[in-house]
């Protein structure tokens, strides 16, 4: 073994002399502080950043919240009313009596008839304007249907192509100036939501138009008889319908804007807590600088950080754009909130952090000079003291490791990422034709060829891959004899826990398969020499025993169960019928009535299959099987009445295999029925007598998988 030297005698440490002058020693550790300082302070400066990204994505999801659904309810609202009067313009009854009262008019004699149609249609209005909100209700001083009331701001109106008022709930406002150009020049055959407007009171009022058609015509501007008109006044259900239920926000407010070409106004009040209620109708110029209303109107829909509101304050806001709302000018909601209060106080959070990290960093900087000045002069003798340490320490570790390995039987070694060896005992080397040590570096491919290689290296890439060990056995032709090799590769992780490297243990498990598959076919000898002798003993049930073990074998494949349970369905199956040994051959070939004794003596032959072979050592449940063959899905079987999944599954299996091949074969006092006859009477007894999912993976197996011929080929009386 090589000698770990100091390092000192071969010039790698210099003893510290004093220098005059420039001295790298002092100048250099000054630079990488600098470095570090500067990359300390970057460091500082995005994780703040990240903070307040963080922070403001928080706040531009919760006052989109808001936004969307105030937004939402204002569109509601909105389309509710506009409903209202189109509900009226299409009643078919307010198209007949428009369009009669239109031709009766220039008729004197008519016009009893023309003033009932007008009192039914003021009735109407009178409903459907208390209903909607349309006027107030003045329900304590309600003039009469013939009485005519004053304009009011308020109300419904049906107004013909001529422009004159057909009939008019109470309050309705006069058909005359601005409402009347408004909705003469709405859409042809379209309907139409007219702006906000304030009067000298200060209330807000809006009008909604749609158009009135002759009774069972074309909806187009040649049908179209006149409009039904809606005004009223909004406030009290507009406006608390900008009030967001549960915002706890101390100055969020909700504002509906509009805009023209040099302004935006603020069609809806300003309100905060504490604060006075700026009113309807405020207009800012679009020229002042940042102001969150032009934001609001020119995005439609988005989110600003950086914008003040009209009294200066900077703001958060969020907009959304009304449909539904008039289109000479088109609304938009803004939810604001003051910048203050919503990144305020994760800044000053934010302020002390980077004031507390650079505090932190500037005493980390004082400290590493500090102990930078102190151990300098001691530091090169301790670190190659204690590299010498370490590397007795490594090589004392690894002799052990490789004495440890080269004990065992099994071939060890290690390969890293790109397949080179980094260890490997003697049976490894051994396999390969060289000694440990000419293994190191090389890549396996060079060592054991790419034939022999290329095994270990896909298993490996898997088990580096999926993180987890993979075991692999394999049989090899080596030297014209048959080898099995069992291998498991276990990945190693390195300090950054990603996969350094694959760890491979294989041992040579020859000897154990051989006995095993010969233990086996001693078994299937020995259950072929049983089933003989039944068949023998019964000729109208020969080969049934061979028929239920692959019948109850295929269901077993289908229902995905592992090798083990396969293997007990087919040989339980097979010996399933050995009981009928102890049965005299009389009872078996006896075409006759058999007595009760005999019946009990033929039920219970499974049951004594099962107590011949108790003492016989398988590597599945077959005894249990057999014993538990009997048993019924219900509990109502025998010889313990056991239900449910506390059937053994292979149990089950070689109850229904065994229903199947019994109905089909021809017996001594019977013929054998058909295969659509047999399944027909299991599917009556699923759930009763037999386990329903084995009984469909049967008749899967029979139409799916070729089944029917299958059978047929060894029952040559089945249909």
């Amino acid at each position: 073994m090589a000698e770990v030297g100091t390092g000192a005698e071969h010039g790698l440490f210099e003893p510290l002399r004093p220098k005059r002058g420039f001295d790298p020693r002092i100048v250099f550790p000054a630079i990488i502080l600098v470095l570090l300082g500067l990359i300390g302070a970057w460091a500082i400066f995005q994780f703040l950043a990240n903070e307040r990204d963080r922070e403001l994505t928080q706040w531009q999801v919760r006052l989109g919240i808001v936004a969307d659904s105030r937004a939402a309810e204002v569109e509601r609202w909105l389309a509710g009313n506009l409903a209202e009067v189109t509900a009226i313009a299409d009643n078919e009854s307010v198209q007949v009596y428009v369009g009669s009262m239109d031709e009766l008019a220039s008729d004197p004699e008519q016009q009893d008839e023309v003033e009932s149609f007008r009192q039914y249609l003021r009735n109407l209005l009178l409903v459907a304007a208390q209903r909607g909100g349309f006027g107030t209700d003045r329900s304590d001083d309600q003039p009469s249907f013939n009485q005519e009331t004053a304009p009011g701001t308020g109300g419904l109106l049906i107004v013909d192509k001529a422009g004159t008022i057909v009939a008019a709930s109470p309050e309705a406002p006069a058909y005359v100036g601005a409402l009347k150009d408004f909705v003469e020049s709405s859409p042809a055959a379209g309907s139409a939501v007219g702006p906000l407007l304030f009067d000298a009171q200060k209330q807000a009022t809006m009008t909604f138009v749609a158009p009135l058609f002759a009774v069972q015509s074309a909806r187009d501007a040649a049908a179209q008889i006149g409009w039904v008109v809606g005004v009223k006044r909004v406030m009290p259900e507009l406006f608390p319908l900008l009030r967001q239920p549960g915002d706890i926000s101390r100055t969020g407010t909700t504002t509906l804007l509009s805009g023209d070409a040099t302004k935006a106004h603020y069609l809806s009040p300003i309100a905060r807590p504490g604060q006075a209620v700026e009113p309807a109708g405020l207009a800012m110029e679009k020229s002042t600088p940042d102001l969150d209303a032009v934001f609001a109107l020119e995005a439609g829909d988005g989110f600003a950080a950086d914008r003040k509101d009209y009294r200066g304050r900077e703001v958060l806001v969020a907009a959304r754009a009304i449909d539904g709302s008039p289109a000479a000018a088109p609304w938009v909601l803004m939810y604001a909130v003051d910048y203050a209060e919503a990144l305020g106080p994760s800044e000053s959070r934010a302020r002390n952090l980077a004031l507390m990290l650079g505090l932190g960093l500037l005493l980390i900087a004082v400290a590493i000079v500090a102990v930078w000045r102190h151990g300098s002069s001691r530091r090169a003798s301790e670190a190659a003291e204690k590299f010498q340490h370490l590397a007795q320490q490594f090589q004392a570790q690894k002799d052990l490791l490789q004495l440890v390995t080269d004990s065992q039987p099994t071939s060890i070694f290690i390969l890293d990422q790109q397949h080179r060896y980094r260890f490997a005992n003697q049976q490894a080397s051994r396999a390969a034709g060289i000694t440990p040590g000419e293994m190191l570096g090389k890549d396996i491919d060079a060592v054991l060829g790419p034939g022999r290689a290329r095994r270990y290296t896909k298993l490996n890439d898997q088990a580096a891959e999926d993180s987890v060990a993979v075991t692999d056995v394999a049989r090899i032709e080596h030297d014209g004899a048959l080898q099995v090799l069992q291998s498991e590769h276990i990945p190693l992780k390195g300090r950054s826990g990603a996969a350094a490297g694959v760890l491979t243990v294989e041992r040579d498990i020859t000897d154990v398969v051989t006995e095993r598959e010969k233990r086996a076919r001693t078994l299937q000898n020995l259950v072929k020499t049983l089933v003989g002798v039944v068949d023998r003993r019964d000729p109208f049930a020969a080969n049934h025993s061979m028929r239920v073990a692959k019948v109850a074998g295929a269901v077993a494949r289908e229902m995905g169960l592992s090798e083990v349970e396969i293997d007990t369905t087919e040989i339980a199956g097979n010996l399933l019928n050995l009981g009928k040994i102890m049965i005299p051959p009389e009872v078996l070939a006896k075409t006759g009535d058999l007595t009760e004794d005999e019946r009990r003596l033929l039920r219970n032959s499974v049951q004594m299959s099962g107590d011949m072979l108790q003492d016989i050592e398988f590597d599945g449940p077959v005894v249990d099987t057999l014993r538990q063959a009997q048993e019924r899905w219900d509990g109502s079987g025998q010889p313990k009445g056991l239900k449910g999944e506390a059937i053994l599954v292979t149990a089950r299996i070689i109850a229904v295999a065994n229903a199947l091949v019994g109905m089909i074969s021809d017996r001594a006092f019977r013929q054998g029925m058909s295969i659509d006859s047999a399944i027909e009477i299991l599917f009556k007894e699923a759930g009763k007598a037999y386990d329903r999912r084995v009984v469909a993976a049967l008749v899967n197996y029979l139409d799916n998988r070729d089944g029917r011929t299958q059978i047929s080929a060894t029952l040559p009386s089945a249909g």
